[in-house]
């Protein structure tokens, strides 16, 4: 989502199924892999949003998952 709205090209879907493998791998190995690459994700899709241009998400509100279901 972060790709789109920053109009980014989607020519790294070619790998998409050896990036999830790598990730499987990782999660097996440390159980608080997901917790830190999830922080980090968010500090740099924050960042990339201030530098494209594009208000901040950190006013938005938490979507509850088990209220969408």
């Amino acid at each position: 989502m972060l790709g789109a709205e920053l109009g980014l090209p989607v020519t790294h879907l070619d790998h998409h199924a050896s990036y999830i493998a790598s990730w499987l791998k990782i999660l097996k190995s440390d159980e608080r892999a997901i917790l830190t690459a999830a922080a980090k994700a968010e500090e740099a899709a924050s960042l990339l949003l201030e530098l494209g241009g594009h208000q901040s998400r950190e006013g938005e509100a938490d979507i509850d998952l088990a209220d969408a279901a």
